[in-house]
């Protein structure tokens, strides 16, 4: 039966697998239209040694989806409160592309809910948007940019899209786009993506995301964690440039460690053996540096 935590009267759904008191429980968070399903290769292996824990965002799965302003802050105060109230002790917090960016808000500003990150492909621009190297947008880019920014604003304009992108058959395109490890896009993968698609607010929730101007920036985070950081970084992901943000991570990031791997924008489903192999040895590594 799905698990249900009350927050500002709204029920959020989430996942428990584990126990382990004497080691920093595991909070999984996932990225933009997935949801707790997303970490089930993850959940059923970390969940042997450690106390793991899965989320969906306010908006995602099976959470409820409410006519709110959505943005990174409304998520910190989710998973803030959800660690704080369901949890009881810091967590290390792994996220997936937005789930990343929420983690990072939470480790900025409520460093006494944050044991440690992990990011998967995370989002988030930094305050310096250009790749380092890159050459400064054409005036046509920016055109485009400023186009289908507007677009999305508009009701019709975000629902258009939204019931364009919805369907099964552009979930599985996309998915492949986004996969190194094409066995991995199962039709259970892209039911799993489509089901809360067809949830009251769902449309609604999807129109709000993108309408929000974006919340703090990842290098003024970044200023703000003291926690270890470990980034595992799809390095074939097509939507970030692995190289050129781990180049960011490097020149902001306090306390920080990375891994490579051949895997897309989803490195834990894309490659779930490895992303398991190396999140329990990170978590070991912790363990041993502060006993």
């Amino acid at each position: 039966m799905p698990t249900f935590f009350d927050w500002q009267g709204h029920q959020i759904h989430y996942v428990q697998a584990g126990h382990n008191p004497d080691r920093p429980p595991l909070l999984l968070i996932h990225g933009f239209g997935a949801s707790t399903d997303h970490w089930r290769k993850n959940i059923e292996v970390l969940g042997q040694t450690y106390q793991v824990w899965a989320i969906d965002l306010l908006g995602f799965g099976r959470s409820a989806k409410p006519a709110l302003s959505y943005s990174g802050q409304l998520w910190q105060a989710q998973i803030h409160d959800f660690i704080q109230q369901k949890i009881g002790r810091p967590a290390v917090l792994a996220g997936n592309s937005l789930g990343g960016y929420a983690a990072l808000c939470v480790a900025g500003n409520h460093p006494e809910s944050c044991a440690g990150l992990i990011l998967l492909n995370s989002a988030g621009a930094f305050t310096d948007t250009s790749p380092l190297g890159s050459q400064p947008l054409h005036p046509l880019q920016v055109a485009f940019r400023n186009f289908a920014q507007a677009f999305f604003q508009q009701p019709w304009g975000s629902r258009l899209i939204f019931e364009f992108v919805r369907q099964k058959s552009q979930i599985r395109q996309t998915l492949k786009k986004v996969y190194v490890n094409q066995d991995q896009v199962t039709e259970r993968l892209v039911a799993e993506i489509y089901r809360p698609s067809t949830d009251p607010g769902a449309a609604q929730v999807f129109a709000a995301i993108f309408a929000n101007p974006q919340g703090e920036k990842v290098d003024q985070l970044l200023a703000k964690i003291s926690a270890p950081i470990y980034c595992i970084w799809g390095e074939q992901d097509p939507w970030i440039n692995a190289q050129a943000r781990s180049a960011k991570f490097h020149q902001y990031a306090q306390n920080f460690q990375e891994l490579f791997i051949r895997a897309g924008h989803c490195p834990h489903d894309d490659a779930p053996e490895l992303v398991n192999q190396a999140i329990a040895a990170w978590l070991e590594s912790r363990t041993k540096v502060s006993t």
